[in-house]
């Protein structure tokens, strides 16, 4: 069940794959409705995405259950049917992959947390606990635990998908550079600690996603490198940063401007590349030629 650290232990270039919800806004899903229904309501537009991503070299694609805890899923009242979606979205995910192409569970925030009083440890970690073993019932290969800025949350999902799935398991946290130059998440977690708690819960990749365009995720990787050299880092990083244009978040880094990044960003020590928020097919092309030339060099 070690697929992508045995491809990495070859020492090859990972590509994974981009954006799922402007994706899916493009295909009709409405602000304010469910990303993750559908997967029940319109599985053959969720597997659109997969399928585009897979043409377009990704050697790892996403599932469609970022938003997919009990949590999320009750403010559109479909918690009872969480463990049913999560599956889903695995199936629909791994049916675009084939046998080639490897599937990362995805699992976000669960927007509720331990510090407020909102949720109980106990809690938070069934949470989880129900979300991957579904997604590893749908035929997952990895856990994906995505777009962290609290240590206490992302090390409960990181325990919960080590102790009760045989998949490996991949956390990134968001981070954003403060006006003293580093780089923190909005909890005031630096890549450095996140490396050594990580570390300590279990997690076989790590690394970062969203918040930053492929140039900020140079010197995180760089922080994270300081730490531990040796294990496989992950990057998703945005198309560019965003920009309010009628009220929509508008991306507007070209895929060509997202891969120039990519031979330094390997300098750095990223193992794993690919896309977050704004990022289509087109950026993941790009990247994949240029890992592939770097390969060459």
């Amino acid at each position: 069940m070690n697929r992508i650290l045995k491809a990495l232990s070859s020492g090859k270039t990972l590509v994974s794959d981009g954006a799922w919800g402007t994706m899916l806004q493009s295909m009709g899903l409405q602000p304010g409705e469910c990303p993750e229904s559908w997967n029940l309501t319109h599985p053959e537009k969720v597997r659109e995405v997969a399928a585009a991503y897979v043409a377009a070299g990704s050697d790892l694609i996403e599932t469609n259950s970022f938003g997919g805890s009990r949590f999320k899923l009750a403010h559109y009242h479909l918690d009872g049917q969480t463990y049913e979606i999560n599956q889903k979205a695995a199936e629909i995910s791994r049916s675009a992959a084939g046998d080639k192409v490897i599937v990362l569970g995805s699992v976000g925030p669960t927007g509720v947390m331990l510090m407020m009083g909102e949720v109980s440890e106990d809690q938070l970690f069934d949470a989880f606990k129900e979300q991957a073993m579904a997604l590893e019932a749908g035929g997952a290969d990895a856990i994906c635990i995505e777009t962290m800025i609290a240590l206490d949350e992302a090390i409960l999902a990181v325990k919960a998908a080590k102790e009760h799935t045989r998949l490996e398991v991949i956390c990134t946290m968001t981070f954003d550079k403060t006006v003293q130059g580093d780089f923190r998440t909005m909890m005031g977690v630096s890549p450095e600690e996140m490396v050594t708690a990580l570390q300590e819960a279990g997690v076989d990749i790590l690394g970062t996603n969203c918040g930053n365009g492929m140039e900020n995720m140079i010197p995180i990787v760089e922080s994270i490198r300081r730490i531990n050299p040796d294990i496989p880092v992950l990057v998703h990083a945005n198309a560019g940063l965003p920009h309010l244009i009628d009220g929509q978040n508008v991306f507007d880094e070209t895929p060509e401007i997202t891969a120039s990044f990519i031979p330094r960003l390997l300098d750095a020590g990223a193992n794993i590349v690919g896309g977050c928020c704004g990022t289509t097919p087109e950026h993941i092309k790009k990247i994949r030629q240029k890992t592939e030339i770097r390969t060459k060099e």
